[in-house]
């Protein structure tokens, strides 16, 4: 062979093996580490499903744990065989249970999430329905250090926005509270305090509909088709599965939501004294509401709405500030009282 083309030949063979397996840049190792951080990934959402049964008192099953990951019963099978190699969990008759170990490292993956949930309802305009998902791709790559990082940037949160308890660093939290909003007495005033984020379609009509956790809620009505329910100053329907996805804890006191309305539903020349902003309003969009003074007994002025219909002029504290529609109905007023 022609000494060039051999020359040729041997610096190919050996650039091939450089992209191959060249120390941490290579396919070959970040193979490797996607197959990893695939294992790692499986192993944590299964501490996470088997922690969930757990504190809500019900049994993990193989048949459970391989709905929960989208497994087939062999993988299932598995995954469990590993695990209890690595002693996270014990396999009985009573089912799978977790090692105190395992119960150590599901908290901290439930803990991240929860956190980054927290961050994405108050410091991003992230849908609702996108937080849970947003929430399981970050929570896998987030080191402890960074995790505490960002619960100190939140004030050390106690509840994530579905009203979850976040654990402490070291696993404590409070027990379940509340019961379902199906189980609430006729005319008892209540808080919202959890709204289950699964599954995605009743969690979606239930964002739909405006629930959100702080809100104040009595139910008016109730047949085996449907709950009539107060929800701060508006009324809205549930279906019963749908309701039993809302955890409510009863209240001895709680505004009466009758006189309220939304800023959006004044007319140009009416007047209305805030009241409250609504519980949905979050992050971003609520701390700039406040900031244009928009706080409990300021007085707002409808002037003037776009040839659209949509934005609407407000005088508020002698500016005059232009607010879209669904900016406007996440304030809750009083209509001010005319004087002669």
């Amino acid at each position: 062979m022609d000494p060039l083309r051999s020359l040729v030949v041997v610096l190919g063979a050996l650039g091939l093996l450089a992209v191959l397996f060249w120390p941490v840049r290579g396919l070959a190792w970040r193979w490797r580490r996607g197959l990893a951080a695939s294992d790692r990934v499986e192993v944590e959402d299964a501490l996470k499903h088997l922690w969930d049964a757990e504190y809500r008192q019900r049994s993990a099953t193989l048949e459970s744990l391989a709905g929960a990951l989208g497994l087939s019963g062999r993988a299932a099978a598995e995954l469990v065989d590993r695990l209890g190699r690595l002693d996270l969990l014990r396999h009985d008759a009573q089912g799978l249970r977790l090692t105190s170990d395992g119960r150590r490292d599901a908290l901290r993956v439930i803990r991240i999430h929860r956190l980054w949930e927290r961050y994405l309802a108050d410091e991003t305009g992230l849908d609702a329905r996108e937080w849970h998902a947003h929430a399981e791709r970050r929570e896998h790559g987030t080191s402890d250090q960074q995790a505490e990082a960002l619960a100190a940037t939140l004030g050390h949160p106690r509840y994530d926005p579905h009203g979850d308890p976040i654990p402490t660093p070291s696993g404590d939290l409070p027990p379940h509270r509340g019961q379902p909003l199906t189980e609430l007495a006729a005319d008892v005033a209540a808080e919202i305090v959890h709204i289950e984020d699964e599954p995605e379609a009743v969690f979606a009509q239930i964002v739909a509909l405006g629930l959100v956790p702080g809100m104040h809620v009595r139910v008016l009505e109730r047949t085996p088709q449907r709950l009539r329910v107060q929800a701060e100053s508006e009324e809205v329907v549930l279906a019963p599965v749908v309701a039993a996805n809302v955890t409510v804890l009863a209240r001895d006191e709680a505004p009466e939501p009758t006189a309220m309305l939304r800023l959006s539903a004044i007319t140009p020349g009416e007047s209305a004294d805030v009241v409250s902003l609504a519980a949905s309003c979050r992050g971003v969009q609520r701390r700039r509401l406040l900031d244009l003074g928009l706080v409990p007994g300021t007085r707002v002025t409808s002037e003037l709405r776009g040839p659209s219909g949509d934005p609407t002029a407000y005088r508020i504290r002698g500016a005059l500030i232009a607010l879209r529609d669904d900016q406007a109905a996440q304030i809750y007023v009083q209509r001010a009282e005319v004087t002669a």
